[in-house]
């Protein structure tokens, strides 16, 4: 492989990451269906025959997309509870992260995931089945530490560890779309606040659940 090669293939990967930036940015705000080559062309800076020449059409575009969001969600939010034990204390750091992840803006729709849902909750194809498939990984994850916390004791024998992550998870989405309505940060400590009581009341340790408040 030649020097002319190895540039070339750099520039292109530069592209493609700072074109998938883009999309996943303008997808927070618009929806799925807003991200498409004709679109990317105007905000990005890149011409619609190079977004063509990397993705080739609409919908690997948008997988992409998808792809890219599902990346930012794993290193901001999962990597980092990943550092600490199973259980109560790993669910408290993943839920304060993703309140931290929609309240800073990490995308400027909030949370991607919230918004594609949205956007494709009653539409088939392979893109809502992409975002179905990563909401159902999240979810079983979340379902999968409060598991293992009432296994090893941190939380009551015979919670019901579907409807409390169904609670929790709730929160953090409710907090996510009241914010955008414009009510600033008080649905973030709302949830924070929520989530922390179902979790004491189902007997986990309070100094556990320090990333929560």
């Amino acid at each position: 492989m030649t020097t002319a090669t190895d540039g070339r293939r750099a520039r292109g990967d530069a592209s493609r990451r700072a074109i998938l930036g883009t999309a996943a940015d303008l997808a927070s705000v618009e929806g799925l269906d807003g991200v498409t080559i004709g679109t990317l062309a105007g905000r990005s800076g890149h011409g619609k025959s190079s977004i063509a020449t990397l993705f080739g059409s609409k919908e690997a575009l948008q997988l992409a997309t998808v792809a890219t969001a599902a990346e930012v969600f794993r290193t901001r939010i999962v990597e980092p509870a990943r550092e600490l034990p199973r259980g109560v204390e790993r669910v408290a750091t993943l839920l304060r992260g993703v309140l931290d992840y929609s309240q800073h803006r990490v995308f400027t729709g909030g949370c991607f995931f919230a918004a594609a849902s949205a956007d494709l909750d009653s539409k088939p194809g392979a893109v809502a089945d992409a975002v179905r498939d990563w909401m159902r990984i999240w979810h079983g994850y979340v379902e999968s530490q409060l598991r293992y916390a009432v296994e090893a004791g941190e939380l009551a024998a015979g919670t019901d560890v579907e409807l409390l992550a169904f609670e929790l998870l709730a929160l953090s989405d409710a907090a996510n779309t009241r914010s955008l309505l414009g009510d600033g940060d008080r649905p973030y400590r709302f949830a924070a606040a929520g989530i922390r009581e179902r979790l004491l009341a189902c007997g986990a340790d309070a100094a556990k659940l320090s990333p929560l408040g």
